[in-house]
């Protein structure tokens, strides 16, 4: 099955964090946990704009829930990392993915305050599996033909 063609649009700028977006950033992470997700963007829920959660060590550790509004990588490391990467609009479909393995983000957070933060590992992987979303790109455009 195919997914939705909606996960193959460019998702639009945030103009204003307002109460509605505070609360789709709220109904998202509560859709990601209950899925059991890692991270979960806005177009996989049917809106198109650039907004993401994500909580990558929840299922491990102690819960550090994060939201990602107009994120903007500034700067990725030369070293890679190739993880088999799942996606909840794709269910049983894991692909192994090339990845930096160090990110440097800038992004408003679900306050509208700015943040800046760099990422590695796991982090790095899933915000840019994230951003890919926002960008109509999924995991399945990063198979390499056999």
């Amino acid at each position: 099955m195919d997914p939705d063609p909606r996960l193959h649009q460019l998702c639009a700028p945030v103009l204003v964090v307002d109460a509605a977006m505070q609360d789709l950033i709220s109904d998202m992470f509560e859709t990601m946990y209950d899925a059991p997700g890692r991270g979960l963007a806005a177009p996989q829920v049917g809106v198109l704009s650039r907004v993401f959660v994500m909580d990558a060590t929840w299922k491990d550790a102690k819960p550090t829930p994060m939201a990602f509004v107009n994120p903007e990588i500034l700067w990725r490391s030369d070293a890679v990392q190739v993880n088999e990467e799942g996606c909840l609009s794709i269910p049983n479909r894991p692909v192994a993915v090339t990845r930096p393995a160090r990110i440097e983000v800038m992004w408003l957070d679900e306050t509208s305050t700015q943040r800046r933060g760099a990422f590695d590992g796991f982090e790095a992987a899933c915000i840019c599996h994230e951003i890919d979303h926002l960008n109509g790109v999924l995991i399945l455009d990063h198979e390499v033909a056999a």
